[in-house]
């Protein structure tokens, strides 16, 4: 027989989990993670939950959660900037369960994530990653969010990273500008990662601009993304980065140095946006943004 359905008394992201796994998951799968939420609810052990914890793939799967757009749209007025659309099913069950752990143990479920986060494989980590901004209190794992940024596993990384409101909200300057510079390495979208505009600041211009003179000296290619993070803080002795990619033949940088100047304060870049007039025209009229250019 089917455990109850789940009580309301969950909150709102625990409760949203909770139906769209019901609507994707087979019955048994269902049962087994009903039955798992109700024990929690109702006193299971720390060493239970870790057991059911860890085994949320062998019950529900991996495939993708596969949520319409408009389940997306309702998820992003529970918890804005967290995108749930590349989430899979067991990801989402883990979630569900850590929630359910954090909303029955308000007082000591910190302790016990940070347990999991120390023990946690490649996959576990990655669920504990999207679920941060989701959890009570949670600029008490700053900690481990941390740890994040330093992982040389790019699914980990990219958990934490992309589509993820957690590091713009609780990261300092230092840990934010050491994170945008990690993804330019890593590879990275920087279009991604949540509250990019918001937290740029001088100190990080100054880093891209180095990043990408140590590429070219390299021969190597720079992310245009780059110029979108370092143009509004970029200062005078820094102009010759927009007159490279204003002069550009890659169409690509081309463009990316007409949003840059664009967004530059400096007389010296507006100066530089006249001389490619088609560009200067497409970003007035609203057919040349970094959004238009992210998917390019």
């Amino acid at each position: 027989m089917q455990p109850p359905t789940l009580v309301s008394g969950l909150a709102p992201a625990a409760m949203f989990l909770y139906s769209c796994l019901e609507h994707r998951l087979n019955d048994t799968a269902f049962s087994w993670l009903n039955e798992t939420v109700h024990q929690i609810e109702e006193g299971a052990s720390e060493r239970l939950f870790i057991a059911r914890f860890s085994a949320v793939p062998r019950h529900l799967g991996k495939s993708d959660l596969d949520l319409a757009n408009k389940d997306v749209q309702a998820f992003d007025r529970v918890r804005p900037g967290l995108l749930l659309k590349h989430w899979s099913l067991d990801q989402a069950g883990r979630a569900l369960l850590v929630l359910a752990w954090a909303d029955s143990h308000p007082d000591s479920y910190i302790s016990t994530v940070e347990k999991l986060f120390s023990a946690a494989e490649m996959g576990e980590l990655v669920a504990l990653y999207q679920v941060l901004p989701l959890l009570p209190h949670p600029d008490r794992l700053l900690t481990p969010a941390l740890d994040g940024i330093r992982t040389n596993i790019t699914a980990v990384f990219n958990a934490l990273t992309l589509n993820n409101p957690y590091p713009a909200e609780y990261f300092s300057e230092d840990a934010w500008n050491q994170l945008v510079l990690k993804a330019l390495f890593v590879g990275s979208p920087l279009h991604a990662i949540v509250g990019l505009d918001r937290r740029a600041n001088p100190k990080l211009a100054r880093m891209l601009s180095d990043y990408a003179h140590e590429r070219w000296a390299a021969g190597r290619p720079v992310n245009p993304e780059l110029w979108r993070v370092a143009a509004p803080y970029l200062e005078r002795d820094r102009i010759n980065d927009l007159t490279r990619l204003i002069s550009s033949a890659d169409s690509q940088e081309q463009k990316a140095g007409a949003l840059a100047c664009a967004a530059s304060p400096l007389p010296e870049a507006q100066a530089l946006l006249v001389q490619v007039p088609h560009l200067q025209q497409q970003i007035q009229h609203g057919e040349l943004s970094w959004e238009h250019f992210a998917l390019l």
